[in-house]
């Protein structure tokens, strides 16, 4: 498999892709709007095919590049069943599976930080957007967030995953690229409670402020990244 982890700097969001081959299809979870010449030159360089491009959930931080990756190379664009998005190729639900030219990609439903939130989960890995963060865990204050579903979404449906699992974030601000399942098990704050009502009283407690493109990237990932 060939897998590979990018980052945009200015909103800290962490950009997968994933293929089987050199010369085969490829998919791309997350992707930023101002990289995408990065990614279409990255897929020329390792002679790739891009045939998805996936969003976790609705951003606030950054505006996606679904709407620009499907002009400009056909590929199809997906979220989950739940999204609001007027301008998804396809729509996902929990417990699909895509396959990636043989790599398969689990689709799990995490909502929490919004209700429409989304985990990936590969053969030993999953890609958690930001639901579970390397040390830390999504907000839960806007777009229909829910701490005491992001709880259960933690706890019930990644956390029973192989604690060998490697986690890779949506996001990181620190420079943490990976951890695991058993790591942040053991080590991530967040996750030192006993119950749902003491997680929804942290989360409910951080007072943090708004992100500062939530304005204008909320409406333009609804139209997949269209900002006229």
């Amino acid at each position: 498999m060939l897998f590979r982890q990018l980052f945009d700097r200015v909103s800290s969001t962490y950009t997968y892709l994933v293929a089987s081959r050199p010369g085969g299809e490829a998919l791309l979870v997350d992707p930023v709007r101002e990289q995408v010449d990065a990614y279409l030159r990255l897929a020329r360089e390792l002679d790739l095919r891009l045939v998805r491009a996936i969003d976790t959930h609705t951003h606030a931080d950054h505006v996606t590049a679904l709407g620009a990756l499907r002009d400009t190379t056909g590929c199809l664009t997906l979220m989950g069943e739940q999204t609001r998005a007027e301008c998804v190729t396809e729509t996902f639900r929990d417990g699909d599976v895509l396959d990636v030219d043989g790599v398969r990609v689990e689709a799990i439903h995490t909502p929490g930080h919004t209700d429409d939130s989304y985990s990936f989960r590969l053969a030993d890995r999953v890609l958690t957007g930001d639901t579970l963060l390397i040390r830390g865990s999504g907000r839960t204050d806007f777009q229909n967030g829910d701490p005491r579903a992001e709880y259960h979404s933690i706890f019930d449906r990644l956390l029973v995953l192989p604690p060998e699992t490697l986690v890779y974030p949506g996001h990181d601000y620190k420079g943490w690229t990976v951890s695991t399942l058993a790591e942040e098990r053991a080590h991530n704050p967040r996750l030192q409670v006993s119950s749902e009502a003491e997680y929804a009283r942290i989360m409910n407690g951080l007072n943090l402020p708004d992100p500062r493109l939530m304005d204008v990237a909320v409406p333009a990932n609804l139209r997949c990244g269209r900002t006229d």
